[in-house]
């Protein structure tokens, strides 16, 4: 693994100028077992730092490389895997591999590069994200295989069926195709060449660019809120300003999005019937 940076005020994901705020009210659920696996320990330890204020989440073990940490599910069944891709012997993209066999394990990629998200989400992995890691987004991530872990969807109010627009879509994945319907997707952010459409339990990519979605999608199901980021009406549960002249939409799940500046006076009339603080 190369390319790690210490420097955690660009953020993550697969641009640096994220959508992603910061998590408001956030709850403790089910305890997760996590195995952490990467080549590098300056890595491990700034991982499990991270990870050591979340109650919910206990770090069962830490491995060097993809056929360690293969052994170790075996051992110790983590719940859930957060691996690097670049690594000696087996990588990471191998590792998941292995690990599909098996469902109850799911897998986070922490990594420095961006190039194998295609490969990554093919193999239904949880999450993608890019080093240096932020608190907030991973715990996202790990909400998600808590979701999954439970059994069931996350609550949120069921919407009505969109009435224009597309009412989902079709996603390519190596298991088959898989249905995405448009009421299941929280908010859906930019990502380079592709677009990621951010569910109660997954993130699904999709070739596609903003401008283009937005001809696309239900307008009374769907708000852009930024260059980078829609999000769903149905999803939002406050507006919350920051300063002077920003603001995020607050979801359901406790993501916080931020709403660009021109986009604000947008979203405060489309929304006008949520909280505002």
């Amino acid at each position: 693994m190369t390319g790690f940076s210490q420097d955690r005020s660009r953020g993550i994901g697969f641009h640096h100028s994220m959508t992603l705020s910061h998590r408001t009210d956030p709850t403790s659920g089910p305890m997760l077992r996590v195995l952490l696996v990467d080549d590098e320990p300056l890595a491990l330890d700034l991982l499990e730092a991270i990870l050591a204020p979340m109650t919910d989440v206990t770090v069962v073990g830490r491995a060097g490389d993809g056929d360690e940490a293969s052994a170790m599910v075996d051992a110790l069944k983590p719940d859930v895997v957060l691996s690097d891709i670049r690594m000696p012997r087996q990588g990471g993209l191998r590792l998941a591999h292995t690990l599909r066999a098996q469902a109850a394990v799911d897998l986070v990629f922490i990594t420095a590069f961006d190039q194998f998200a295609l490969n990554a989400y093919d193999l239904d992995v949880i999450d993608y994200l890019l080093k240096p890691v932020e608190e907030e987004r991973l715990r996202m991530a790990l909400d998600k295989a808590r979701v999954r872990k439970a059994g069931r969807p996350a609550p949120e109010p069921v919407p009505a069926p969109p009435t224009r627009g597309l009412q989902g879509f079709w996603i390519q994945q190596a298991r088959g195709t898989v249905w995405v319907a448009a009421e299941t997707i929280d908010w859906i952010e930019a990502a380079r060449d592709y677009v990621l459409l951010q569910t109660p339990t997954a993130a699904h990519i999709l070739r596609s660019t903003m401008d283009a979605l937005e001809q696309q999608l239900d307008p009374d199901m769907f708000l852009r809120v930024s260059r980078s980021a829609f999000v769903r009406t149905g999803a939002v549960r406050r507006l919350q300003r920051q300063g002077s002249s920003g603001s995020v939409a607050v979801l359901s799940n406790g993501a916080a999005v931020k709403v660009g500046g021109k986009f604000v006076r947008q979203a405060e009339a489309r929304l006008s019937g949520v909280a505002t603080s």
